[in-house]
């Protein structure tokens, strides 16, 4: 079969841009990330796991990667389930660990309701930067279920998309903020809950 060639060329233009994505996660080992790794989080089915459905998570907690990276486009699924109390989760990116402490400081792409979509500042101004469209969030989100994030950062320009929808374009104004970081998954304390991400992939800028 002759393929058209706008397709070709699609594919060729995705070819060329994923030549220098890197997997994050090898689906079966924690090589590459720090965190709790004996009571918070495990390895599932291939996925990176956080949390629990049978016990309050006592406080967030952080699987981060030891690498930091500045300017890139990075791209995972995840999943949030949970049964009682708040059931809320993240990922991190252009973090950093609180020395000696459980919490990050960083910006984070939001999971939860009311909160998926959206772009929070965490341990620092502690808010919402940018809150997703709640209309939006409904028709794509799928709750329960796997869902895809993707996070494009180049220079102070953060940019979030939901399922293919982007639900964040933001513009870093304060300069003393740093833009550089690691990237970690998180598991919000509150609720018996579990959070897990697969696929994380990311392509330097």
């Amino acid at each position: 079969m002759k393929l058209p060639l706008i397709f070709i060329a699609a594919l060729t233009t995705w070819a060329v841009n994923s030549v220098s994505a890197a997997s994050l996660f090898d689906g079966k080992s924690f090589t590459g990330w720090q965190g709790d790794t004996k009571q918070t989080w495990r390895i599932a089915d291939g996925a990176l796991v956080g949390g629990s459905l049978s016990e309050k998570v006592p406080h967030n907690e952080f699987l981060a990667t030891e690498k930091s990276f500045t300017n890139f486009d990075l791209r995972l699924k995840f999943r949030l389930v949970g049964s009682e109390g708040f059931i809320n989760a993240g990922v991190q990116f252009r973090s950093e660990r609180i020395p000696e402490h459980y919490e990050m400081i960083g910006y984070q792409a939001d999971l939860g309701e009311g909160y998926y979509g959206s772009l929070y500042d965490e341990s620092r101004r502690n808010k919402t930067l940018v809150a997703a469209d709640k209309a939006t969030i409904s028709s794509v989100l799928k709750v329960g279920e796997w869902n895809d994030y993707r996070v494009r950062c180049e220079g102070r320009h953060v940019q979030i998309w939901l399922n293919g929808v982007q639900t964040v374009d933001y513009t870093e104004t304060d300069e003393k903020i740093s833009q550089t970081g690691k990237i970690a998954l998180q598991i919000h304390g509150g609720g018996k809950a579990e959070a897990s991400y697969k696929d994380i992939v990311i392509e330097p800028l």
